[in-house]
């Protein structure tokens, strides 16, 4: 089996409890499933809400499915400087003392009082993905980009081992775009901290 790893782009988007969405959407609406995603279980969605920060707003953000038990905005530190909001780099899920935002919806909106992250850079595998790698969860690596113009070594990426994940790393659009990451990049590991 290979060492490499597919890298996809996540572009800015957010998570909402079903209290959340029905705030927003209207009582007793549920997500629409628009396009499965690489990771078993998790899908974009065809509604979309607008994220206001103290600067301005940034329309048209994707709500990815299911639904989970704390609502939080992942946006690009582009993203998160262009609205006012000083997002905290951190792994999904780690949202405690993080940015606010206001979030809209057709029906209504909702004041997130933390929630607003920039996601880590990390890698998802399985167990046995993570033991051909030898890695575990929580490893910090470095892992190599090799891109027909703008090759890059990235560090600080964050290991997350589960069985119910798929082989791939996570990158935003900042870091794509930096690197000139295209549709098919691949990734390996060539070091942990």
């Amino acid at each position: 089996m290979s060492k490499e790893f597919i890298v996809e782009t996540s572009a800015r988007h957010i998570h909402l409890t079903k209290e959340d969405f029905e705030t927003l959407f209207g009582a007793g609406k549920t997500l629409t499933p628009k396009k499965e995603l690489s990771q078993p279980g998790q899908y974009a969605c065809e509604e979309r809400v607008e994220v206001l920060g103290p600067k301005k707003s940034i329309p048209n953000i994707s709500i990815l499915g299911p639904f989970r038990n704390a609502s939080q905005v992942e946006l690009s530190m582009t993203d998160a400087r262009s609205i006012g909001i000083a997002a905290p780099v951190r792994e999904s899920g780690d949202t405690a003392g993080s940015a606010g935002c206001t979030v809209i919806g057709p029906a209504g909106k909702i004041e997130l009082k933390e929630g607003v992250i920039v996601a880590k850079r990390h890698v998802h595998l399985t167990v046995s993905d993570a033991a051909e790698l030898g890695v575990k969860d929580k490893d910090i690596v470095w892992v190599r980009l090799n891109t027909a113009e703008r090759s890059a070594i990235l560090g600080d990426v964050v290991i997350r081992v589960s069985d119910s994940f798929s082989r791939a790393m996570h990158i935003d659009t900042d870091e794509a775009n930096a690197v000139g990451s295209g549709k098919d990049q691949m990734g390996t590991i060539i070091d942990i901290k």
